[in-house]
């Protein structure tokens, strides 16, 4: 039996997070009235995609395949416009839709390209990463990366649904679905604590996509995620909690080039906005201790290059959440208790990074 969990995520446009196994039959139903649909997908991905389009021609719809570069390669204006060049010869208009196939890097861009044709047609992501399931694919947020970092350039667009196909992760090289646990492992410190008890009990199990604690996991941090995003759609207030790790890990990406995995980012920024938060006063040291102690079960990692700080800072400045020259960080109170931290100095900042620090 495909059993089938749909989660809503409210809000002005209203669309439902679907969570099962087999789920290719459930898209062309998101996609009314849509008789052309653009298919983003990367090479590696081909034989999904094939699949998706199979179905939507059996639909009777006319099918454009786009293949796009694969991972943070391909979130770049050049290849948004050649995407942009494929839709309008192929006559796409404002009822057509685009079908963005691929991790949080390919949904991410899908969606931008979705945003700006004739300023906005339908999308709908196909995550085939855990990172993609939980985080890229589901609030509406779409963008691409420029020199200045990451996911600077973008819009507020959501999709007309979600497919969260289980099927994906059996292929998923394992350290890719490690690093989309760093995801839902913020989800815990920050709104639902039974993800903690949860990996806690049982890392092995939390990272095998046969066991039943993965799906329990995923749909865990969707329902985080979609009662945040339905009230804030334009990160005006409380989604701002979602970023919770994140303005170091931006930072690392960019140093690195965009080569780490962005969850393995955001696994060291976790534990660097928890000794954040700690040297602020704000939380207390079992609550700080235990993100090491999970993340490390899970065999993420935990530190980085200490010699790096100097150029980490100055990408933080221009990262999105900062107000002019002042810095702001999502820190925590106490378990699930979230706040913000503006304006840190320089030296909290530095000792904060020197418990990360390798």
């Amino acid at each position: 039996m495909n059993e089938i969990t749909r989660i809503p995520v409210g809000g002005d446009q209203a669309y439902d997070v679907v969570v099962g196994r087999g789920l290719t039959d459930q898209l062309s139903a998101l996609l009314p009235g849509a008789d052309r649909v653009a298919v983003l997908a990367s090479a590696p991905l081909a034989a999904k995609a094939d699949t998706i389009e199979a179905a939507l021609r059996a639909d009777g719809r006319e099918v454009t395949r786009i293949e796009i570069a694969d991972a943070e390669s391909g979130k770049t204006i050049e290849t948004a416009a050649a995407c942009w060049d494929r839709l309008g010869a192929a006559g796409f208009t404002r009822s057509d839709a685009v079908v963005a196939v691929g991790g949080g890097a390919a949904t991410d861009l899908g969606g931008y390209v979705a945003a700006a044709w004739l300023r906005g047609v339908r999308w709908v992501p196909v995550p085939t990463s855990l990172l993609g399931m939980v985080d890229a694919a589901v609030g509406g947020k779409t963008g691409i990366n420029t020199a200045a970092g990451k996911n600077l350039v973008g819009a507020f667009h959501p999709p007309a649904g979600v497919l969260c196909d289980l099927d994906a992760l059996d292929s998923l090289p394992p350290a890719d679905l490690r690093a989309g646990l760093a995801e839902v492992v913020k989800c815990g410190f920050i709104a639902e604590p039974a993800i903690l008890d949860l990996v806690e009990r049982d890392p092995r199990a939390a990272a095998d996509p046969a066991d039943p604690a993965v799906r329990t996991l995923i749909e865990y941090a969707v329902r985080v995620k979609a009662d945040v995003v339905g009230g804030d759609l334009k990160e005006s207030g409380r989604r701002e909690i979602l970023n919770y790790g994140h303005t170091l890990a931006h930072a690392i990406e960019k140093v690195e080039h965009y080569t780490w995995r962005h969850g393995d980012a955001v696994a060291v920024g976790l534990v660097f906005a928890a000794e954040l938060s700690r040297r602020a006063g704000r939380l207390d040291d079992a609550t700080a201790d235990r993100h090491r102690a999970i993340l490390t079960a899970l065999g993420l990692p935990t530190g980085y290059d200490a010699d790096a700080w100097p150029e980490l800072l100055a990408a933080m400045r221009v990262d999105k959440k900062a107000r002019g020259s002042r810095l702001r960080f999502i820190v925590l109170d106490a378990l699930a208790e979230t706040d913000v931290l503006d304006g840190p100095s320089d030296a909290l900042l530095a000792d904060a990074f020197s418990a990360v620090a390798a």
